[in-house]
């Protein structure tokens, strides 16, 4: 089994997407033996400029390599794990970009005349969301969970987790609490079958 973790916060070790992303691949590491993991740092190291022209006509043979092996490394996953902190009410661009990345036509969907078609079903998501404020779903601020449960479904995956902790900037002590809800919320509610 693979497990792709993407990290997408600007906050290196501050960042509670982080640790909540870390903590998410820890349990399946724990509970599944041999699972191949690996970590790209969307923010760091592994980042991949805005998609333009040139990137899109792949004029650049770097750039269209980066491209193709991140698309190549969610293709193999069984399981993605991704760090979305809430950046302006939406996800990083750092996100977006690898999203873009990996949006291909009769890679991850295909279109129809009866409409467009996943062809990445089978995969499991869990998206580690935080958000500094309180952005219920239900009251149309929280702009993160619809759009990546719409990315990914138009992919084929309705295997989409999220654990959030949010009102992380009110207080230290509520951040304090909030965590403390989402990291029992991954031991005690995310289902681990693939």
């Amino acid at each position: 089994m693979k497990l792709l973790h993407l990290d997408s916060s600007i906050l290196a070790e501050n960042s509670a997407s982080r640790e909540l992303s870390a903590a998410i691949v820890a349990r399946w590491q724990r509970e599944v033996p041999g699972i191949e993991v690996l970590h790209r740092d969307l923010a760091g190291s592994h980042a991949l400029p805005h998609l333009d022209g040139a990137s899109l006509a792949k004029a650049d043979a770097v750039q269209a390599a980066r491209a193709q092996r991140a698309l190549d490394e969610f293709l193999a996953a069984d399981v993605v794990v991704i760090g979305a902190p809430m950046y302006n009410f939406g996800i990083p661009s750092q996100l977006k970009a690898w999203i873009d990345r990996v949006a291909v036509a009769g890679q991850t969907f295909r279109y129809t005349e009866a409409g467009p078609v996943g062809l990445a079903g089978g995969k499991k998501v869990i998206v580690a969301g935080t958000y500094g404020g309180l952005y219920p779903v239900e009251e149309g601020r929280n702009f993160i969970e619809p759009y990546l449960r719409q990315v990914f479904g138009f992919f084929g995956i309705d295997d989409i987790s999220f654990i959030t902790a949010e009102g992380l900037a009110i207080s230290p002590a509520m951040r304090s609490e909030a965590m403390a809800a989402a990291h029992a919320r991954i031991d005690e509610a995310l289902p681990l079958a693939a």
